[in-house]
């Protein structure tokens, strides 16, 4: 009987098949042709509090590759309200893209993943989240190209839904038990994020404990600082969270103090989730040993590409780490991208929240991203599984660019 496969159509091949379809594909026709970008700036459904910035929108830059198949793949870079998160603002990544990145990659094989990036950290220190938006459009272009998803690619889904976390972020308790609320009767979500930082630690957790006391003794809470505090603020006030129950910590502390958290770590019976605090392997590596973290948070602004975002897994798995899809209010087009990863790792304990759709008004696909029963599925269609909203890209495209 002969070895088969099955088209994203769900038509079945067999071996013989699939060496005609692939030995019509020349790696010619995948040579990287064009790479352009365009900064997006997408109005959110509600405002949306941080510890240092507050949003209304949320900016991206959608960057498109295309074959001389004549395919198109795209990826996003995303950022929160500039170069405050992270070094990159929407501005530079563009730049970034369009000078230094587009030019050392253009005529190469896309599915040269490797290859492509090495020339584009080689071109452009840091800058992860432009390097990721090109990496993701690679993957989706050749996932095209080969009738495949890209996460066939990454070595293959081990799971098709992922659990997801809302984060509640407005400030006003209120609202958000019932925003809260709604999630749970959609049955979109039933966990949740709280964003501390922007009140004082006494506020904060007054709004912590009058969002628990209203919503299910199942619900699993995180609360995330963003680097708000001290160390002694963080060892005041993380007791009064071990007795609400709250399930994880992220990052109390300012990046850079990595042994500062650790010794908040060891004094806490909640984990410690590592966000800001690690970006590289070594950064990693180095939180894990040192007990600074003892669960990752998942990114690609983090890690620069799909097959580092994998590495990062497992680095933080072998330091003994346990891993969280992390989001940073990301478009249909840049939670495909995680998802592809997401959906191959061995393990992910902690689900994922990539909830940025939800959040936008308009979201930048029209399809592919799909929430139900607590979970969001992961895309299987060819690349990146999603279909861009052209109408909606055009309207939220930044003018004068």
């Amino acid at each position: 009987m002969p070895d088969t496969t099955m088209t994203s159509s769900g038509a079945s091949l067999n071996f013989q098949d699939v060496s005609e379809f692939t030995a019509a594909i020349s790696p010619r026709d995948m040579v990287i042709e064009n790479i352009q970008s365009k900064i997006l700036d997408v109005p959110t459904t509600r405002l949306h509090k941080l510890s240092n910035t507050r949003l209304r929108h949320q900016s991206y830059v959608m960057v498109s590759v295309t074959l001389k198949n004549g395919i198109t793949g795209y990826g996003e870079a995303s950022t929160l309200g500039g170069p405050r998160w992270a070094e990159e603002s929407v501005e530079s990544i563009k730049a970034a893209i369009d000078i230094y990145l587009a030019p050392v990659i253009r005529g190469e094989i896309a599915s040269g993943f490797e290859k492509c990036a090495l020339l584009m950290g080689a071109a452009a220190t840091r800058n992860y989240s432009a390097r990721a938006a090109i990496e993701a459009a690679l993957y989706d272009a050749v996932g095209k190209t080969l009738s495949m998803p890209a996460s066939a690619l990454l070595g293959g889904a081990v799971r098709q839904t992922i659990p997801v976390i809302w984060a509640l972020a407005s400030g006003d308790a209120d609202q958000e038990i019932e925003e809260a609320k709604l999630k749970l009767e959609r049955r979109q979500m039933r966990d949740f994020k709280i964003k501390f930082g922007f009140l004082s630690p006494q506020d904060d957790i007054a709004r912590l404990r009058k969002i628990v006391d209203a919503l299910p003794d199942t619900t699993r809470f995180v609360v995330d600082v963003n680097q708000g505090w001290s160390e002694a603020t963080a060892i005041q006030y993380l007791p009064a969270l071990a007795e609400l129950n709250v399930a994880l910590i992220e990052q109390p502390l300012p990046a850079s103090q990595v042994e500062a958290l650790a010794r908040v770590a060891s004094r806490i019976d909640i984990p410690v989730l590592i966000d800001e605090g690690a970006f590289t392997l070594e950064e990693i590596r180095r939180a894990g040993v040192s007990g600074a973290g003892s669960v990752l948070s998942l990114k690609l602004v983090k890690s620069g590409g799909l097959m580092e975002l994998k590495r990062a897994a497992g680095v933080a798995s072998s330091c003994g780490m346990q891993l969280y899809g992390g989001c940073l209010l990301e478009s249909g087009i840049g939670v495909s991208a995680h998802m592809a990863v997401y959906s191959t790792l061995p393990a992910l304990e902690w689900g994922t929240e990539h909830f940025g759709p939800l959040i936008l008004q308009n979201d930048l696909v029209s399809s592919g991203i799909v929430y139900e029963n607590f979970e969001i599925k992961c895309p299987t269609g060819p690349g990146l599984g999603v279909t861009i909203a052209q109408d909606v890209v055009r309207e939220y495209t930044r003018k004068g660019q």
